[in-house]
C-alpha cells in the first residue's frame, strides 16, 4: 500500500533536519532540465508563469539561476504547508521514517514524484502550471506517464495494489489512473458548516497530513484499517462514504 499527498509551497530550509540519511530523486535528470530552462526567464517573466509577487519571483529567479549550488534538505522536512504540519514528520522516530520512505510518496511540478528522504532545492512551481517544454504546453505532458510508471513500480513493491489517494486534485491529475491498474481509495474529510457536511480546505489539507501520520504510526498496510482514523475529531462515516470515495467527518 502506498500514499500519496501533494507538495507544499512554503518551505523550511533553515532547521536542521532531525535525521542524515538522503537519497537522489528518481528524476534528477529531469529536475535538472527543467531547473535549467526556468533559469533562463527573467523575474517578471517567472512572475507571470507562476501567478507569485514580484518579490517572490526575484526570489525563485535567483533560485534557479544559481540551482547548481544550492543547498538541499529531505523532502519530508523540507515542506511546510497545512499537509505537513497535519503529518508533523518532525516527530517522528527513526522507524516511522523508514515505514515512510516505503509506504508514501509526495507528488510534484518540478521533480515529479519523491520519496520522503528524497533531497529537494528550493524551488516553485506547482503541477498545474502552463509551462512548455518540447513534449508540451504543461508540466503534465512533460511528465506523461513517467510518475505513473514509477509509482505502479512503488506500489507493486509495497506488497499490494492498494493506493491510497491524499493528494489535492490538481497534483493526483498527473496520474494516469488507467495504466497504473491499482484499486485507489481517497478520504475525503468534511466538517460541519451551517448544519451540513462540507469541505473546507485548511482542515482537509491539515486532515491529509494527519491521516498519512496515523498510515505511518501504526504502520498500515490493510488498506481496511484506515476506517479506524479517529484524528483531530474525524471518525469515519459509512452513510456518507461511496464505493472507494471513504468520507471521514466531524462535528
Amino acid at each position: 500500500m502506498i500514499a500519496i499527498i501533494s507538495p507544499a509551497k512554503s518551505l523550511d530550509f533553515e532547521s536542521v533536519s532531525p535525521f542524515e540519511s538522503t537519497c537522489i530523486p528518481p528524476f534528477q535528470k529531469e529536475v535538472d532540465y527543467l531547473a535549467a530552462k526556468l533559469g533562463k526567464l527573467s523575474p517578471s517573466q517567472l512572475g507571470s508563469l507562476l501567478e507569485i509577487s514580484p518579490k517572490l519571483a526575484q526570489l525563485n529567479a535567483d533560485r534557479y539561476a544559481n540551482w547548481k549550488n544550492a543547498g538541499t534538505k529531505q523532502a519530508i522536512f523540507a515542506y511546510n504547508g497545512d499537509v505537513y504540519n497535519g503529518l508533523n514528520a518532525k516527530a517522528m522516530t527513526l522507524a516511522e521514517i523508514e515505514f515512510a520512505q516505503n509506504h508514501l510518496r509526495i507528488l510534484s511540478g518540478l521533480y515529479g514524484l519523491l520519496s520522503p528522504l528524497d533531497s529537494i532545492k528550493p524551488y516553485r512551481i506547482d503541477m498545474g502550471t502552463a509551462f512548455a517544454t518540447p513534449k508540451g504546453s504543461t508540466l503534465y505532458k512533460f511528465w506523461g506517464d513517467k510518475i505513473t510508471d514509477q509509482l505502479k513500480k512503488n506500489i507493486r513493491e509495497s506488497g499490494n495494489n492498494i493506493l491510497i489517494n491524499l493528494a489535492s486534485q490538481e497534483y493526483f491529475a498527473a496520474i494516469n489512473t488507467k495504466k497504473l491498474n491499482a484499486r485507489i481509495i481517497t478520504p475525503a474529510f468534511l466538517d460541519r458548516s451551517n448544519d451540513a457536511y462540507a469541505m473546507i480546505s485548511f482542515f482537509a489539507k491539515r486532515a491529509r497530513g494527519m491521516m498519512s501520520r496515523f498510515i505511518i504510526q501504526n504502520a498500515i498496510t490493510d488498506y481496511e484499517m484506515l476506517v479506524g482514523f479517529d484524528s483531530g475529531g474525524y471518525h469515519f462515516n459509512h452513510g456518507l462514504s461511496k464505493g472507494d470515495k471513504w468520507v471521514f467527518t466531524r462535528g
